[in-house]
């Protein structure tokens, strides 16, 4: 999707962006980060040419943005910034709307889009659409500045450090709002921040900087594990690295769940259920990719119409876990929409197998014990 090819920029005798390579694949958030001065804001400006490299080149699907005109471009690119940009003298439906309108949409068209990204960040249309800027509070702004950014609905969004001005409460929200809009939207987000917190909980993958070079690119969960060097090991912070080592991996705690073929009829069911002492059954195919839950209260209203089978009755609205998220999403999504496991499923939607609250209850309580005494050893010791 985005590759950089033996990219810098230099500034007299200074090298902000030094010779990088990177490829970011497409629908992924990669986070940029490092210590002022490393790179990641002016690595993220040459993307959409806010910046100009001295050395180098950028492709979007194989097409160099050298060679393209750089307006065209950047309508084609959405950007966030800290400090929002809302025009004060616009509506929010305006505001929204510009880049539309810039490419000349359809007045009904890109009005119902206002609304739409509106509704899918908790903002009233009917409310919100003919205020100004500062009628709304500070994580108001900001979400209207993400949601502007998707109004064209451009494939690749930019945010420069989005969420850094605002208060604890509000940058939580909105880094969840900004998860729950990728999981519906599928962009390539290139993410600069300067929360390692932050890169952890938002990225697919990191991108660590250091004097304008790269020194790590990987996941959270790898670079948690294995830091590059002492650089990346003192920047993350070693109570990280230390949680991450005590806690066991998804695979360590997944068992094997029972499934069932979206034909079985519900006698069937309900029988497989009372053998392997269950009250749910996970639908697969012939594959083994996951197509549907079904529970015993479902199977027993049902129980009546014989002609109905697992596919007639079955969820296929439920939360799953991506077998390369940790532990902590897996803690969260538990919480959040209170069940009692979660289905762990590849990319490719295969079921791998289940994660159930009360073995995560477990790994809570041993790692609490865990660090229970080793806080007493050190006081006995003192």
């Amino acid at each position: 999707m985005i590759s950089f090819d033996n990219l810098s920029k230099i500034y007299g005798d200074f090298r902000a962006v030094d010779n990088i390579n990177l490829d970011i694949k497409q629908g992924e958030i990669v986070a940029l980060i490092g210590p002022s001065g490393s790179g990641k804001t002016t690595t993220l400006k040459m993307i959409n040419r806010l910046i100009e490299p001295t050395h180098g080149a950028i492709y979007i699907n194989g097409k160099n943005v050298l060679e393209q005109d750089p307006i065209e471009l950047r309508r084609n690119i959405g950007y966030v910034i800290q400090h929002v940009g809302l025009l004060p003298h616009m509506t929010i439906a305006d505001n929204i709307a510009i880049v539309p309108k810039l490419k000349k949409w359809d007045k009904q068209v890109y009005l119902q889009r206002v609304d739409e990204l509106l509704a899918m960040v908790g903002l009233d249309p009917d409310v919100y659409r003919d205020r100004y800027p500062l009628e709304l509070s500070g994580g108001q702004q900001q979400r209207v500045g993400v949601i502007r950014a998707l109004a064209a609905d451009p494939p690749i969004i930019l945010m420069d450090e989005p969420f850094s001005a605002l208060d604890p409460i509000s940058r939580e929200q909105l880094q969840d709002e900004l998860l729950n809009l990728q999981q519906k939207l599928q962009k390539t987000v290139v993410f600069v921040t300067h929360d390692i917190d932050e890169a952890i909980k938002i990225a697919d993958r990191i991108c660590i900087m250091k004097s304008g070079q790269v020194i790590q690119f990987d996941t959270p969960e790898q670079i948690l594990r294995h830091p590059a060097n002492d650089f990346v090991r003192s920047f993350i912070g070693a109570n990280r690295i230390g949680q991450v080592e005590t806690l066991p991996t998804i695979e360590d705690l997944m068992i094997k769940p029972v499934t069932a073929r979206p034909n079985r009829g519900l006698a069937e069911s309900i029988n497989t259920m009372r053998k392997q002492k269950v009250d749910t059954l996970l639908v697969v195919n012939q594959d083994e990719k996951l197509l549907g839950i079904v529970g015993v209260w479902e199977i027993q209203s049902s129980f009546n119409e014989e002609h109905l089978i697992l596919e007639d009755i079955m969820r296929r609205d439920f939360p799953t876990l991506l077998n390369t998220q940790t532990l902590n999403d897996a803690i969260y999504l538990i919480s959040k929409h209170r069940v009692a496991y979660l289905p762990v499923v590849n990319r490719d939607r295969e079921l791998l197998g289940v994660i159930t609250r009360a073995s995560l209850v477990d790994v809570m309580a041993k790692n609490f014990s865990t660090k229970q005494r080793r806080a007493g050893g050190v006081n006995a010791a003192c």
